[in-house]
């Protein structure tokens, strides 16, 4: 019997040690190891392991077929201004965590709730390499793939600094040679979405070459950045929204689109900043600063002074007559941009202090006008964030939010910390507080895709209103009694593997060093990855308001390798792996390296 004793001894002590580190009992697969590196450390360490040019191979980016850098536009972009020197100092962003003295058993569960992260992420990428290799996503259901972004490996693409950082060299560098064969004089498309071009394939390989320094990955984001940039071929200098790929090849001018979403021509700063930055070629710093400008020059003239509406025409170069804002979908990444600009560049020259001025006045213009206090059973202080109509000269606030709108915590406290601003910290807290309980709300433990709640009538003494509630939720038509307390609709109950509100917990707890955000973001990543698991890797889900998430949809984003799964990872890792301080992170969730002018001495 002495066998059974032990097996039963060695269960027992299992399901404890389950226990104890609040993992859920499942049935997933043994896990997967790891190749050999070093278990956790900040960026410099983990570049000694990662970049020893002794012990890693010499890989030659290939030619594409086309050289995009050789195209005579019809209508080439002005070369001002010019790209300013970086900034000798920035105010002190992530909290002190050397001031912290963490116990050997915190310490032990960090770092085992990182390897369970980083077991999630190597199923999914495994499966990516034997179901998928060199296309853009994988299906995984079915194990089959699509090719939605031209057909550059964009999984492959977008998740090369996610390899980087969770120091699996033999799979950075596999993917890296497969990178330097990819060609930018081919697509699978007859046109070229730049926000996603610009985001995933230019965010991804910048990323990577300032976290590797591989040449490879430089000479590839040249080729990506001068696609790009022939999207600037354009008679009044505004970047199209879809480059038209024979078009452009040819060097004629481009039609900019009447009417385009405003995070489309909002978000290239970062990307072709960095990139002006790293090649020592100002073209694309000059050509993106023509369109900030018009955002600027214009930002307090609109139906919500402070803010742009969600729909602009770049042909007009107007950014002023919609009269719908919010800082959610279509618009998101556009305010994501200015604190961010400002933290890349600093404010050394009138070209880029101007970020401060955009990222001040869009603050305060949010926390004026759309966020919200919403009305709930436990009377938790936490705010929403909704959206705007400016109808006959007067704003009214709709309470409906959506995941995309989570990464406004995480900006609020990067901003605040960059322009030395504690309020802005705090409400940054209070709106990430508000996905973590849109999370915790639902019986998946994970938020909807689009969802409405009641706003507070008094939002300093708020005060839980049953009847008022019902009164409420009665008025919309999508109310279903099944949502929890507090929610009147759930409006689109998909969860589609977004990053959004974990990427905000990582920031708040980057910045604050508080441990409760490090708890959310374990209970968050649990629910995540058990409601979404496949036998191959993680799918979207069709309704997080039920247990089990209903049915899944035989789709995994790329974002799920680049942004989620890195977001969980960090918060478990050192904290000086990708500080704050030293990285600005893309909508992408790409860490481009942030510069310092020397000293004088």
């Amino acid at each position: 019997m002495a066998p059974v004793r032990i097996r039963h001894i060695a269960i027992c002590t299992a399901i404890l040690i389950l226990f104890y580190l609040n993992l859920p009992y499942t049935s997933t697969p043994s896990v997967i190891n790891p190749s050999s590196g070093p278990v956790n450390g900040n960026t410099e360490t983990l570049a000694r392991y990662m970049n020893d040019r002794r012990r890693i191979p010499h890989i030659e980016a290939a030619k594409s077929s086309f050289s995009w850098k050789d195209v005579k536009f019809q209508y080439p972009p002005p070369l001002e201004p010019k790209l300013p020197p970086p900034a000798s100092q920035r105010p002190p962003i992530q909290f002190d965590f050397s001031k912290r003295q963490d116990g050997k058993k915190e310490i032990n569960v960090q770092d085992e709730r990182r390897k369970e992260v980083l077991r999630v992420f190597l199923k999914s990428w495994n499966s990516y390499k034997q179901k998928a290799w060199m296309k853009d996503a994988l299906k995984p259901l079915s194990g089959g793939y699509v090719d939605q972004f031209s057909g550059w490996a964009a999984t492959l693409v977008d998740a090369l600094d996610t390899l980087w950082i969770m120091g699996l060299k033999d799979e950075f560098y596999e993917a890296v040679a497969a990178v330097a064969t990819i060609d930018f004089g081919k697509s699978t498309s007859g046109s070229v979405n730049m926000f996603e071009t610009c985001i995933r394939y230019l965010g991804g390989l910048i990323a990577a070459y300032d976290l590797s320094g591989v040449e490879a990955l430089k000479v590839k984001a040249v080729e990506v950045g001068d696609l790009l940039y022939a999207g600037f071929n354009t008679e009044n200098g505004m970047p199209v929204d879809f480059i038209e790929w024979k078009r452009a090849m040819e060097g004629g001018g481009l039609y900019v689109e009447e009417g385009v979403v405003s995070a489309s021509p909002g978000t290239i700063t970062l990307e072709f900043a960095r990139l002006s930055q790293i090649t020592g070629d100002g073209k694309y710093y000059s050509a993106v600063s023509q369109v900030m400008e018009t955002f600027y020059q214009h930002q307090n003239a609109t139906k919500l002074p402070g803010m742009w509406p969600m729909m602009v025409s770049m042909k007009r170069k107007d950014v002023v007559s919609g009269h719908q804002f919010t800082i959610g979908g279509n618009a998101d990444s556009l305010y994501e941009y200015l604190p961010k600009a400002h933290h890349l560049l600093g404010s050394t020259s009138p070209s880029s202090s101007k970020y401060e001025i955009m990222s001040r006045t869009f603050m305060d213009t949010a926390m004026t006008n759309l966020f919200f206090r919403p009305m709930i059973p436990g009377n938790e202080d936490i705010l929403i964030s909704g959206n705007v109509d400016v109808l006959d000269n007067t704003p009214t606030l709709d309470p409906e939010s959506e995941h995309l709108s989570c990464f406004i915590g995480g900006l609020f406290a990067l901003g605040g910390r960059l322009f030395q601003n504690e309020t802005y910290v705090d409400t940054g807290a209070k709106l990430a507080q508000g996905c973590m309980y849109a999370y915790k709300s639902m019986p998946t433990g994970i938020m909807p895709e689009r969802y409405n709640m009641v706003i507070c009538p008094d939002q300093k003494n708020c005060k839980w209103d049953e009847a008022l509630f019902k009164q409420e939720a009665e008025k919309r038509p999508q109310y279903d009694s099944h949502l929890p307390l507090g929610f009147t609709t759930a409006k689109d109950p998909r969860y589609i593997l977004r990053p959004e509100a974990i990427e905000s917990v990582f920031v708040l707890w980057r910045i604050t060093g508080d441990p409760s955000y490090r708890e959310a973001a374990w209970r968050m990543f649990w629910a995540v990855a058990h409601a979404t698991e496949t036998e191959l890797a993680n799918a979207a889900i069709e309704d997080v308001t039920v247990e089990g998430g209903g049915g899944k949809t035989d789709y995994m984003e790329s974002f799920w390798l680049a942004e989620t799964l890195k977001y969980f990872y960090l918060c478990f890792a050192d904290t000086g792996l990708v500080s704050l301080d030293e990285f600005v992170l893309n909508t992408e969730a790409h860490p481009f390296r942030v510069t310092r002018r020397r000293k004088e001495m």
